[in-house]
C-alpha cells in the first residue's frame, strides 16, 4: 500500500492551527509590550528608544538562553508525554531551573556592576549609552523573574498547555502600558522618570508574570502537580539525560543572542550610529510583530513532532514533516509581503524620528521583507521539526558556521573596511536566513533528525 505524502487528517491540522494561534497570540503579545515601550518612549526622545534597544540586547541575550534551557524541556518533555509518562517530567524542570536561573542570575550581576562597560560594547554615542545605563540599572532586576516565568510556562507547553502563556502575556502588556503612561511622562501627578519609567513599569509587570503563573500551578495544572519540593528534590540522573539534550540547543541559543549583540555592536559603532540603532529596533520590532505566526507555527510543529517522536510512528513523523514544509514556506511568503507593505506607514507611529533615520526604517524593513521567506521556512524545520526530533547537535553547528564564518565577517568588512551603505550591513547580518535553507532542507527531507531521546521505562 502506498504511503500518502502528506497528512490528509483534519485532527492533525485542528490541532496545530489551534497550537499556532494560542502561540501567536502569545508572540504577539510578547512583542506588543516591546512595541508598547518602543512607540512610547519613541515619542519621547529619540536617544532614549536608543538607549533602550542597547539594553534589550542585553535581554535578548537572556531571553535565547532562557529559550534554550526550555526548549530542552520541550524536547524530552513531549517525547515523555507521547508515550504517555509523565513522571520523568518534574524532574527535567527541576534540572531546567537550576541552568536557567543560574545564568539569569550572572547576567544580572554583571548589568547591575558594569553596565556602563557593556553598552559601550555596544554602541559609541555618549547620549545614547546614558539613557541606557538609566534603564539598566533598573530592567536588569528582572532577568532572574523572567527567567522563571518563561521556564515554567516552557514545562507546560510541553505536555500541550498553552493558553496560560497568553494569559500572562495579556496581563503585562495591561499593565505596562498604564505605567508606562504614568511614569514615562510623569501624568497625573506621578514623576516624569524616562527611561526609568519605562524600567519601572517593566519590572512590576514581570513580578506580576511570575504570580500568574504560580497560581495557575497551585490551582488550576492537575497532570504535573508540580511543587516547590518536586522541583528542588529531583532524581539527578534526569540532570544527565536534560544536559544531553539540552547543552547544544542552549550552546545554539546563546550563540543566536552573543550574534545578535555582536550585530548591534557592528551597527551601533558605524557612522550616525544614533539614527542606524534606533532604525534598526523600528524595523526588527516590526518583524517581530508581524511573523508571530511563523514563530507560532515554529514552536507548534516542535511540540507535535516530539509528541509522534515519543509515540513512535515514524511515517507519521516524516508525513508530517513534508506538510510542514509546505505550510512554513507559505506562511514566509505572505509573511514577507506584510512586512513590505509596513515599511512605510510604520513612520507613522514615530514622529520624533530625524529623515536619515526614517529613510533607514523604510530600507532595513524592506530587507526583512526578503529574509523572512527564509526565516519562516529554515528557523521553522531547524529549531521546529529537528531539534524536536531529538537532533539537537545539527542546529548548533549549523548556525554557529552561517552567523560566525559567513554573515558577521562580511558585515565587519562591510562596515569597517569597505565603508559600505548602512544597508548593506544590514543585509549581511541577516543573509543567514536566506543561506541556510537548502541546507535545512537537505537535513529535514533526509530524516536522520529523528532520534527517540527518552528512557525505556
Amino acid at each position: 500500500m502506498t504511503q500518502q505524502k502528506l497528512v490528509h487528517d483534519r485532527h492533525f491540522y485542528k490541532v496545530f492551527t489551534g497550537l499556532v494561534l494560542s502561540l501567536a497570540l502569545q508572540n504577539l503579545l510578547t512583542y506588543s509590550v516591546s512595541l508598547a515601550d518602543n512607540l512610547m518612549i519613541g515619542a519621547y526622545s529619540q536617544n532614549a528608544l536608543s538607549g533602550i534597544s542597547l539594553c534589550n540586547q542585553i535581554q535578548f541575550l537572556l531571553q535565547m538562553m532562557v529559550v534554550g534551557v526550555g526548549e530542552g524541556v520541550v524536547v524530552l518533555g513531549s517525547q515523555y508525554w507521547g508515550k504517555r509518562q509523565l513522571e520523568p517530567i518534574p524532574h527535567i524542570i527541576g534540572a531546567a531551573l537550576r541552568f536557567g536561573v543560574g545564568m539569569a542570575a550572572v547576567l544580572f550581576v554583571a548589568a547591575l556592576l558594569f553596565p556602563s562597560q557593556i553598552l559601550g560594547l555596544l554602541g559609541n554615542d555618549a547620549g545614547v549609552i546614558a539613557e541606557g545605563v538609566a534603564y539598566l540599572r533598573i530592567i536588569c532586576f528582572t532577568y532572574i523573574i523572567f527567567a522563571l516565568t518563561n521556564m515554567l510556562t516552557a514545562s507546560l507547553r510541553s505536555i500541550g498547555i498553552v493558553k496560560i502563556g497568553y494569559i500572562v502575556t495579556a496581563s503585562t502588556l495591561c499593565i505596562n502600558i498604564v505605567l508606562n503612561s504614568l511614569l514615562i511622562y510623569g501624568r497625573f501627578g506621578f514623576p516624569e522618570l524616562g527611561v526609568r519609567g519605562a524600567a519601572i513599569a517593566t519590572l512590576v509587570s514581570r513580578c506580576v508574570e511570575l504570580l500568574i503563573i504560580i497560581y495557575f500551578l497551585k490551582y488550576h495544572e492537575h497532570q504535573l502537580n508540580l511543587n516547590v519540593k518536586k522541583l528542588v528534590f529531583i532524581d539527578t540522573s534526569y540532570i544527565r539525560d536534560y544536559m544531553k539534550v539540552s547543552l547544544p540547543v542552549l550552546v545554539t541559543q546563546a550563540i543566536w543572542g552573543l550574534a545578535q549583540m555582536i550585530q548591534t555592536g557592528i551597527l551601533g559603532h558605524i557612522e550616525g550610529s544614533a539614527d542606524v540603532v534606533a532604525a534598526n529596533s523600528i524595523a526588527v520590532l516590526v518583524f517581530q510583530i508581524i511573523s508571530v505566526v511563523g514563530y507560532g507555527a515554529a514552536s507548534a510543529a516542535a511540540i507535535m513532532t516530539g509528541k509522534r517522536v515519543g509515540e513512535g510512528d515514524i511515517e507519521k513523523v516524516k508525513q508530517s514533516s513534508r506538510t510542514f514544509q509546505l505550510i512554513f514556506l507559505g506562511l514566509g511568503i505572505i509573511t514577507g509581503l506584510l512586512i513590505f507593505a509596513a515599511s512605510r506607514p510604520v513612520l507613522l507611529l514615530y514622529p520624533k524620528l530625524t529623515e536619515e533615520a526614517a529613510s533607514l526604517v523604510t530600507r532595513f524593513t524592506t530587507v526583512l521583507a526578503v529574509t523572512t521567506v527564509g526565516t519562516c521556512y529554515q528557523m521553522a524545520a531547524d529549531n521546529g521539526m529537528i531539534r524536536a526530533g531529538g537532533d539537537t547537535k545539527f542546529p548548533m553547528w549549523n548556525n554557529m558556521i552561517f552567523m560566525f564564518c559567513i554573515c558577521l565577517p562580511m558585515a565587519a568588512l562591510s562596515a569597517f573596511v569597505w565603508k559600505l551603505s548602512p544597508v548593506i550591513v544590514f543585509f549581511w547580518l541577516k543573509a543567514d536566513q536566506l543561506l541556510k535553507c537548502p541546507v535545512i532542507f537537505w537535513r529535514v527531507n533526509s530524516y536522520k533528525w529523528i532520534k527517540k531521546v527518552t528512557r525505556d521505562q
